[in-house]
């Protein structure tokens, strides 16, 4: 393959068996403008024979694009992701997603190759590989990233501001509500090496990539024009270009978009080619590890491959199936009979988890265009039987669409059931307010908002402006609520338990009491 050829013309392996003073010629170019296009000729290193060079050595350059359809990358995937640069080096697969990485450098005009100053910081670089799956799991990609280590910047020289807005998963799940509710239609879109495209201001210098050194020049660095993925102002530089146009929601290199006008999503489309090298992957199927089926009678979220790849992880997708995530009779303790776990693994199974909640429960955006925006919070008072903690519980709707829940162990420990709901009411309310404010970017305000609660005493507390001597003790950050209640801008109102939302969210409940309260959030499992 051309490419390869021509990064292997300028560059060596760090392989210490190869670091030789052997030199490599460089490309002859003749600059006549007339002539023929300029041939290439090579000396070969030992660690990259001729033999093994993809393609004619001596062809004119061509995109990977164009040698999609030629016989020699037929096939040329990797299946295995090497953990250091040596052995992608032996891999042919990997050494061109390497040079590609380093062709779209060279697009994006990303630095120049400067001699080492003296008294300034070098930022050292470092290959990560990664394969790329498709929605069923196979490998259709190999991607080589450079990064820079940003963990050896310095502050107040080689960046300044770094902080850049990642979409809240709350917030797709608002704009998935908002474009069933409007018939629009999302599409999405995943930039190449997006953070090469973000202009920094620093004067920042990086090490020559591992395995791709300049054999002229092995002491020179990179003076960096533009941002590498692992600095710290990299987020903030790809996010100063962009451009708030439609309905989009940004997550680092992917983007999600809408319009109820379909030329407005070509136009916006076009507008983003023209500007960044991306590319369009048609109507939103898969996004951060969530499957979405946009369909007339409404949008189903869920995470089915997730969940299979997860089972599959740990050894457990030979499990006995349950009806509810625990048995209403489990009690969570300490004990010390039990044999030590495996903490890595323990740790990643925790972590997955935590990645599982925060995008389930499965959900079935309902069509409907009522956006009045309303929550429900419970506790379960005590609930923690070593430190007698209690457990707050909480969701929030727009409409009869479910946008958010928790279930989250106080930090504090209440002293009555009025209290612990007390506080669980806080915390809900401070998600109805990020909601709030979110929903006004749509256009859509939001007053009186309704929060349901089942415990009237701490109903009363949230309206009595008095600070009464059973009140003193709780926290004042808790307090808060009062003040927005006296303004009206939320509404706190009773409900019944039965018809209490949040109570799946604050303890293990029976098969009949879970199924029903499932159904009210509108989760269906994937065979409903």
């Amino acid at each position: 393959m051309s490419e390869l050829v021509e990064g292997l013309s300028r560059f060596q392996s760090t392989d210490p068996e190869h670091q030789s003073n052997e030199a490599v010629a460089e490309p002859a170019v003749d600059e006549s403008e007339d002539d023929e296009p300029p041939r290439n000729t090579f000396k070969y290193k030992s660690s990259h024979p001729e033999e093994l060079i993809l393609g004619n050595k001596d062809s004119p350059r061509k995109t990977r694009s164009q040698l999609r359809n030629e016989e020699s990358l037929v096939g040329l995937i990797s299946m295995m992701e090497p953990s250091k640069v040596d052995e992608a080096l032996q891999d042919d697969a990997w050494i061109v997603a390497m040079q590609e990485e380093l062709n779209q450098f060279q697009r994006n005009d990303v630095w120049t190759l400067v001699s080492k100053p003296s008294h300034k910081n070098i930022i050292g670089t470092k290959w990560v590989f990664r394969n790329k799956l498709n929605e069923q799991g196979e490998v259709v990609r190999n991607k080589a990233r450079l990064v820079a280590q940003g963990y050896s910047q310095q502050e107040g020289i080689d960046y300044t501001e770094t902080f850049a807005p990642v979409a809240r998963l709350e917030a797709i799940r608002l704009l998935l509500s908002y474009a069933v509710n409007h018939g629009i239609t999302l599409y999405q879109m995943d930039v190449k090496s997006a953070f090469l495209n973000g202009f920094i201001y620093e004067e920042v210098y990086v090490k020559q990539p591992p395995g791709f050194e300049d054999i002229s020049n092995p002491e020179h660095v990179y003076k960096l024009k533009k941002s590498l993925y692992g600095l710290k102002q990299a987020p903030r530089a790809w996010y100063d270009r962009l451009k708030d146009i439609l309905i989009i929601q940004i997550y680092v290199d992917d983007i999600i978009f809408g319009s109820t006008n379909a030329s407005l999503c070509k136009n916006f489309s076009k507008i983003m080619q023209d500007e960044f090298e991306m590319s369009i992957m048609g109507e939103l199927k898969f996004f951060l590890g969530i499957q979405i089926n946009q369909k007339k009678e409404g949008t189903y979220v869920h995470q089915s491959k997730y969940t299979k790849e997860l089972l599959k992880k740990f050894n457990l997708d030979d499990c006995k199936i349950m009806n509810t995530p625990m048995h209403s009779t489990t009690n969570m303790s300490k004990t010390e009979d039990e044999g030590k776990v495996d903490q890595k693994v323990y740790r990643g199974m925790i972590g997955s988890l935590l990645y599982l909640t925060a995008s389930r429960p499965d959900i079935l955006f309902s069509k409907s265009n009522d956006y009045v925006l309303n929550g429900f919070c419970d506790a379960d008072y005590a609930g923690d039987k070593i430190e007698r903690k209690s457990t707050s519980g909480n969701c929030q709707f727009v409409g009869e669409n479910l946008i958010s829940w928790a279930s989250k162990r106080q930090t504090t420990i209440a002293l009555s059931t009025a209290e612990a709901e007390y506080i669980s009411a806080a915390k809900c309310y401070t998600q109805l307010l990020w909601l709030k404010y979110q929903l006004e970017d749509y256009q859509v305000s939001s007053h009186n908002i309704p929060l349901y609660c089942d415990n009237t005493a701490a109903i009363h507390l949230s309206k009595n402006p008095i600070l009464h001597s059973r009140a003193k003790h709780i926290e004042i950050k808790h307090h808060f609520i009062r003040d927005y209640v006296q303004r009206g801008i939320i509404d706190i109102k009773f409900v019944d338990t039965e018809n209490q939302w949040a109570d799946i969210f604050t303890k293990a409940l029976p098969v009949e009491r879970f199924d029903f309260i499932k159904k009210h959030l509108n989760m269906f499992s994937i065979s409903e």
